[in-house]
């Protein structure tokens, strides 16, 4: 499985509606709050293409995108389809 990582605030309602999605598929990840840590803040812009706002989602290295991506992603079931291409590739 790939490792998901979360870029997250702890007031932001997107990020609460992101990490909701991955716990109802039972998916584990690794959330970074960047509340108050401006040098946080940089490396997530860095790894999101400059993109600031939260959440910022990636799947080990491949951007996501926020919690609108996300649950577009879920939506078409593009989302689970990815996981299991990307834990195909791992094995």
């Amino acid at each position: 499985m790939p490792e998901i990582t979360i870029y997250t605030t702890a007031t932001c309602p997107y990020c609460r509606r992101a990490k909701d999605l991955l716990r109802r598929k039972n998916l584990e990840f690794t959330e970074i709050s960047v509340d108050g840590d401006p040098e946080g803040r940089m490396r997530m812009m860095e790894r999101a293409d400059g993109r600031m706002t939260v959440p910022q989602i990636f799947l080990d290295d491949l951007h996501i995108g926020g919690c609108d991506d996300l649950y577009e992603l879920d939506h078409g079931g593009k989302f689970d389809l990815l996981l299991a291409d990307m834990e195909r590739q791992a094995t």
